[in-house]
């Protein structure tokens, strides 16, 4: 790889890196409930533009303090009085930040805590894993706003819970948390205590896995459920054919057919 993130240059977001190649991404605006300005979302599109050709093999997302991410800055918003035009761009520059993340073929584990709300939905929502605790709930309440969803709802948490389920949260300003909210999909995991914890140890799996196969599994998922049926076949034919041939699978397929790798078991983790 031959592109470098340099940590100095980011002052909304906190970037720590692992040794294994886990890099830790932490909203840092805990005095505004990590509300996403558009200089965040800018360095969310750096980032996340960067990290597939940076040897980034897993991410944790984070936010600093007790929440996630409390949507759109309502306050910079209010106060730059943005034309039609000016909000479209911003809108689209958050569709760029979170096409990337889905999109992108690095794993991205949400550590979600408190607030995830409006566009923090949209952005936990972007992510390939999320994991909750008690203290977690989510919201759509742009219709209590004036406001409608602009960073990708309409597409990823109407994937997750279902149009009707989005269109009663945004309507109603019902709030999701506890068992309920992974039962409807908004989460996998649920966990007592700490989420970050819980998402590195999710990171640091993932990362052991081969970049090439977490990189089919995060990306090209995604492009296919955007696909009719037939050219899904076949696109997943083409880069089944890639990926299952790849020589660094050899020695994990040697390791399989002499029984020395682990195998699936009933109640494994």
């Amino acid at each position: 790889m031959n592109v470098q993130i340099d940590i100095s240059q980011y002052r909304n977001l906190a970037l720590e890196a692992h040794d294994d190649g886990v890099w830790v991404v932490t909203l840092n605006r805990p005095t505004k409930r990590n509300a996403l300005n558009a200089d965040t979302v800018e360095e969310l599109v750096e980032f996340f533009s960067k990290a597939p050709r940076a040897g980034v093999r897993a991410v944790v997302l984070a936010g600093a303090g007790d929440h996630f991410c409390a949507g759109l800055d309502l306050v910079e918003h209010h106060d730059e009085d943005r034309s039609p035009a000016e909000f479209m761009h911003l809108c689209l520059r958050w569709h760029e930040a979170f096409n990337k993340m889905e999109y992108g073929g690095v794993p991205i584990i949400a550590a979600l805590q408190g607030a995830v709300v409006g566009g923090g939905l949209e952005l936990a929502s972007s992510a390939h894993v999320r994991v909750m605790n008690d203290s977690t709930y989510f919201a759509l309440p742009e219709g209590q706003r004036g406001l409608f969803t602009g960073g990708g709802a309409t597409i990823r948490v109407s994937d997750l819970v279902g149009k009707s389920r989005m269109i009663d949260m945004m309507l109603m300003g019902r709030v999701y948390q506890g068992q309920e909210a992974a039962d409807v999909g908004l989460a996998q995991y649920v966990v007592e205590g700490s989420v970050y914890d819980k998402a590195l140890e999710l990171a640091r799996r993932a990362a052991e896995n081969l970049p090439l196969s977490n990189f089919a599994i995060c990306s090209a998922v995604s492009h296919m459920q955007n696909m009719s049926a037939m050219d899904a076949a076949y696109a997943e034919s083409v880069v089944a054919g890639v990926v299952n041939t790849q020589p660094d699978a050899r020695s994990r397929l040697a390791a399989f057919a002499d029984k020395s790798a682990a195998r699936v078991r009933k109640n494994a983790p």
